[in-house]
């Protein structure tokens, strides 16, 4: 990777997207996927002995306040009833994604205008939940990112659902009209993926509830279940009688990964709330570390370097960086556009240039026939 900051940036790349060019690569198909970041508010960019997060390690985290319970075990493995909705609420639900009720919204103010551009941070902006990726992982390995994956096919299994109807996050999503299914699968994954990866499950008892407590070992048991793919994320909400609260999440973008790469992933980026009484713990496998930190706190990091990223991650960072709560990012969530980011490789007098639409900082051009790239 030739680069200053901390972009992710595969030195097979330029190869490939040469081989694109040329039309000697033929794209996969990407695999729909979705990933959450999750906000807390009383945050400072830093954990409870007030060591600057991204230099915690991961024991030290899991001993601190912020961050509790023990890593899961066991590897890892991730796989590739239609309901006529109407335009109806169905209960307890909030009119539009990303606006949740009850005690999650307890005590914080509405959006007072920010447009989610880069600007500096709020004071007393909202802290976001990262994970580091292994090193070995052979996708983004060492980059930090959110908890995430892609859908599973039982992810379109009937659930007990709060907040809007399946038939509105497929509009919100970018989905045909009559796609509910497939809508509910994506936010069934972003939920399970979150579960999976940092302990933390969004739905509760009732439709106006959220569970309050994660730990344990029979939580430990249905989360290794989970992710063993042993058991489906219907099975598991039905055994406990739970209900998906889809008014917790906000849909915040959708980043298509580059037709050069062999690994495609369709992303929906969503918002969400830490609901209270629960704690993130690094449950995942695939990750060594696992940080709250201030978005703009790594953005600096990302700028200076420090911290590895792939472009969706410092973009939704950088994007969250005007919010003084997690209250506006949710409601900022709302107004957000959706419209695919897919980057584009094409050949320019002798180089390749590499660019993500609306993204420039992220503009690469690499000379034909060399194995570095620099930024535009």
């Amino acid at each position: 990777m030739s680069t200053t900051n901390g972009q992710w940036y595969p030195p097979e790349w330029p190869e490939r997207i040469r081989l694109l060019s040329t039309g000697e690569l033929t794209p996969v198909t990407p695999r729909r996927a979705a990933t959450v970041l999750l906000l807390r508010d009383g945050q400072d960019g830093r954990d409870g002995d007030g060591a600057s997060a991204p230099e915690r390690s991961e024991t030290a985290e899991r001993g601190a306040g912020g961050d509790g319970g023990t890593t899961g075990t066991g590897e890892t493995r991730k796989t590739e009833e239609t309901e006529e909705a109407g335009e109806t609420r169905e209960s307890g639900a909030s009119a539009v994604p990303g606006e949740p009720e009850g005690s999650v919204r307890d005590g914080h103010e509405g959006r007072d205008g920010r447009d989610g551009h880069d600007g500096p941070d709020a004071p007393g902006g909202p802290a976001v939940y990262m994970l580091r990726r292994r090193a070995s992982m052979a996708f983004a390995g060492g980059a930090y990112a959110y908890p995430g994956g892609s859908v599973d096919p039982r992810d379109e299994r009937m659930v007990a659902w709060a907040g809007p109807s399946r038939a509105q996050w497929a509009r919100r999503l970018g989905l045909e009209a009559n796609d509910a299914t497939q809508a509910q699968a994506i936010v069934c994954a972003a939920v399970r993926e979150t579960f999976e990866e940092a302990g933390v499950l969004l739905a509760g008892p009732t439709p106006h509830t959220v569970v309050a407590d994660t730990t344990g070992d029979d939580w430990e048991a249905d989360r290794a279940a989970l992710v063993a793919r042993d058991l489906s994320f219907a099975e598991f909400l039905d055994r406990r009688g739970l209900v998906l609260r889809s008014d917790l999440l906000g849909c915040w973008a959708r980043w298509i990964t580059p037709e050069f790469e062999p690994r495609r992933y369709d992303t929906w980026f969503f918002v969400a709330a830490l609901p209270r009484g629960q704690r993130t713990r690094n449950a995942s496998t695939e990750a060594d570390r696992t940080v709250w930190i201030r978005p703009g706190e790594a953005a600096d990091g990302y700028d200076r370097g420090e911290l590895l990223m792939m472009p969706p991650t410092i973009a939704t960072l950088r994007q969250l960086r005007p919010y003084g709560s997690v209250g506006e990012a949710l409601a900022g969530a709302a107004d957000r556009d959706l419209t695919p980011v897919l980057a584009q490789a094409r050949l320019e007098h002798g180089e390749l240039v590499l660019s993500w639409p609306g993204h420039d900082e992220f503009t690469k051009h690499i000379q034909t026939g060399t194995t570095g790239g620099s930024s535009a």
